[in-house]
């Protein structure tokens, strides 16, 4: 959804750096390094100590940057299958790191009750989901089915994860973020029964064909 339409803002916007960086001899696989390591180190110093909308805003510019590696794979070596591996496995890592510090941040700081625990939970739930959407569509692809649907993609489910984080950092109610991982949780739930559905679909298909 905002996955689709934001890769092609950012592929137009970061285009000039990703030239200047092709100039430079920096390579994609250094970017996406470089990109999860800002991602991990902005999650785990600042969400779980409360320090939300200043990660928020780090985290959404290291984000809106994430396809800088994927443009500067296109002007230089057109993209490896290492390449594409790497980036796939370290987006969990960032994914995880995210969906983890903001739980950890429910933990730490809300009040005993039901918005806490709704949020521990649906954070856990979103942790899960963060690495097995990825996976399905791995599976699928490894028997031959490009499983790219579901409701909610990688980017979707990050932004809505930190602004919900944002608005119950501006007071608005811890029930924001109750709302935002629960959404996370249901979507990914949703975009795995998506991609199984469909596998299942396609390989019959194919076997009747």
């Amino acid at each position: 959804m905002l996955g689709n339409h934001g890769r092609s803002i950012t592929r137009r916007v970061f285009t000039p750096l990703a030239r200047l960086l092709a100039k430079a001899g920096i390579t994609p696989n250094q970017v996406t390094v470089t990109g999860t390591l800002l991602s991990v180190g902005i999650a785990v110093s600042t969400l779980p100590f409360g320090y939300v909308w200043q990660g928020a805003l780090a985290l959404a510019l290291v984000l809106f940057a994430d396809s800088v590696d994927g443009t500067l794979a296109r002007m230089t070596n057109g993209g490896t299958r290492f390449g594409a591996f790497l980036d796939s496995t370290l987006d969990r890592i960032a994914d995880g790191a995210v969906f983890a510090s903001l739980t950890a941040w429910a933990v730490f700081s809300f009040p005993e009750g039901l918005p806490r625990t709704l949020a521990i939970g649906f954070g856990l739930a979103a942790i899960i989901g963060a690495g097995t959407v990825p996976y399905a569509r791995a599976r699928a692809e490894s028997i031959g089915v490009e499983a790219k649907l579901g409701i909610a993609e990688r980017t979707d489910r990050l932004l809505i994860a930190i602004l919900s984080a944002v608005f119950t950092d501006f007071g608005w109610g811890a029930w924001w973020l109750v709302i935002g991982l629960g959404w996370v949780a249901f979507a990914s739930f949703i975009t795995v029964i998506q991609r199984i559905v469909f596998t299942a679909k396609t390989v019959k298909e194919e076997t009747q064909a």
